[in-house]
């Protein structure tokens, strides 16, 4: 016989209910089709929404943005909740820190703004695999984004014909700007016609969510990617050219849709908060800490994984970030030998080495090839990074490292070891402990990590982390993953830096860089007041590396959101 439950559980649940039932009983939200409209606690009703992910925002700043969501006149907020931010392993649930969704909602109430939620299980927006945990693809066979054999289409499209063909006018995604991919121009949509559509919506009657209002940043790991002609992954700025920018203050977009929709319905009294007060520090000269490879045995303590063929990401259960690949030549090289993996089968970029020397980079659907020099039993190293899986398209299953054995001149090569990297648990952990005091190797290409200490002069505040000449890489402020930069190929050159990441004055701060490339001369970033985020490739068109690749001018599909 099971046991009974507590009956306090009752005597605690009872009184809430009592208290909750007759609100509920007040509260209605009808749409009342016969009128073309909603009926909200039984009066006609009409939203003015915006979008903001509060993924893409530490928990400290929702109550800054959801306030001045509010003072722009919306009456509503509408975002996803991404599947893999909470879940990271199959049945391990995390809804803690900026993860906590109960949090956001309360914060949501107290700016006095209603919730559209939209909570997946696939989201799409530009996000890590569009919301879905990438341990799906531990299953090779699986297909994502697919119906149910047993679901019957034409039952349900029956059902949506009964519909009536009345209701109210709705435009759930108005876009107020663009996202951005590495390689490409920074979009921008003009303040005239985003204001110019809002307002002729607004006439119809029709209710409207601006997509985004505040796009906030892909921190970590978390960007997305789509494949339109060739893999494009999205940067780390999510600035979307959005009303509020991604650190928080209103641009004049803001003010010009306040505006708009102040001639249809109140807005809040009183001034808007300042900008948030900005820093400029540096310029700061880093050092070299050491070689990736010196690193190995704390990246990877349980040692690596032995293969004959090369294992994928999923097959090793790394989820984001780098693998190391490694094994050693079966014989002598003594010309440049062309080195390739086939069918494309790079995800998403390849850094190589021989015997710990750099020798260049492979990358998905751009570089195809190098030409290797080798004695037998020198040792080959491969660093693959993931890019950020796709987020838009129907059963898109991409799977990250390498794919298919790479190939030295005629000869395949086997015998591999993987190493899958922790390199957020050795920035946050071990590093802050080290002396740098050994001498290290000047201008070391390759992944090299480099590190720097230094102080707040004066009050901290926000800034945007500038890397002139670096190339291209991972940053961590104090040990959060700021994200990637990618100075080379833009347009993003700056990271946001939020104030609240940095130890006041009094104390020290440190920056770490994986720098996977080369580094300049001067081995020097900066901490501006304004960001840059429209600097592209300096000069260079993606579409040179390739010939086989898309114009960076040339137009592109709207992605999904």
């Amino acid at each position: 016989m099971a046991p009974k439950k507590p009956s306090c559980l009752r005597s605690l649940l009872l009184p809430l209910l009592t208290l909750l039932l007759p609100q509920a009983d007040t509260r209605s939200f009808v749409v009342d089709r016969d009128h073309d409209r909603f009926l909200l606690d039984g009066a006609p009703f009409r939203y003015v929404s915006g979008s903001l992910h509060y993924f893409r925002v530490p928990r400290v700043l929702w109550a800054d943005r959801l306030l001045k969501m509010r003072w722009s006149g919306l009456n509503a907020i509408q975002f996803y909740v991404p599947w893999n931010y909470h879940e990271p392993q199959p049945g391990v649930y995390n809804f803690n820190g900026s993860r906590d969704l109960i949090a956001f909602l309360n914060e949501a109430a107290l700016a006095n703004l209603l919730v559209i939620l939209r909570p997946g299980p696939y989201i799409c927006a530009e996000w890590e695999m569009g919301g879905l945990p990438s341990w799906l693809l531990r299953k090779p066979e699986i297909h994502l984004r697919t119906s149910d054999p047993a679901d019957n289409m034409t039952k349900i499209f029956t059902l949506l014909r009964k519909y009536e063909p009345h209701g109210p006018l709705v435009n759930s995604e108005y876009y107020t700007g663009w996202l951005d991919y590495w390689g490409q121009n920074h979009s921008t949509r003009s303040v005239s016609a985003v204001t110019k559509g809002l307002e002729n919506m607004l006439e119809l009657g029709a209710s409207v969510n601006m997509y985004m209002f505040h796009g906030g940043t892909n921190f970590g790991y978390w960007n997305g990617a789509d494949k339109k002609g060739r893999f494009l992954p999205i940067t780390t700025s999510y600035d979307y050219d959005a009303p509020i920018s991604e650190a928080g203050d209103p641009t004049p977009k803001l003010f010009a849709l306040r505006n708009v929709i102040s001639k249809f319905q109140e807005v809040p009294l009183g001034p808007l908060p300042p900008p948030s007060p900005k820093m400029m520090l540096g310029p700061l000269t880093l050092h070299p800490v050491g070689h990736l490879l010196a690193f190995l045995d704390l990246l990877c303590p349980h040692g690596p994984i032995n293969s004959i063929l090369p294992m994928t990401f999923e097959d090793v259960k790394q989820d984001h970030g780098f693998m190391l690949y490694r094994t050693y030549l079966t014989h002598t090289t003594f010309e440049p030998t062309p080195f390739w993996v086939p069918n494309n089968g790079v995800h998403d970029r390849a850094y190589v080495m021989v015997d710990g020397v750099f020798q260049g980079v492979l990358e998905r659907n751009l570089r195809d090839k190098l030409f290797l020099m080798g004695k037998l039993g020198s040792k080959l190293d491969i660093l693959l990074e993931n890019m950020g899986r796709l987020s838009f398209g129907s059963n898109s299953s991409d799977f990250k490292g390498l794919l298919k054995p790479p190939i030295l001149g005629h000869t395949v090569l086997t015998q591999w070891m993987m190493f899958p990297l922790k390199i957020d648990n050795l920035v946050k952990w071990w590093f802050p402990l080290q002396l740098l005091k050994s001498p290290h190797p000047q201008a070391p290409s390759g992944p090299t990590f480099y590190s720097k200490t230094f102080p707040i002069v004066g009050s901290a505040g926000d800034t945007f982390l500038y890397l002139p000449g670096w190339t291209k890489g991972q940053v961590w402020i104090n040990g959060f993953n700021l994200g990637r930069y990618w100075t080379m190929r833009g347009p993003q050159q700056t990271l946001y830096v939020p104030r609240f990441l940095l130890f006041p004055k009094g104390a020290l701060n440190k920056i770490t860089l994986l720098e996977l490339e080369n580094v300049p001369l001067q081995p020097q970033v900066q901490f501006l007041d304004k960001p840059i985020l429209n600097s592209t490739l300096h000069g260079l068109r993606i579409d040179s590396l390739s010939a086989d690749t898309l114009s960076a001018s040339e137009p592109m599909e709207l992605s999904g959101h």
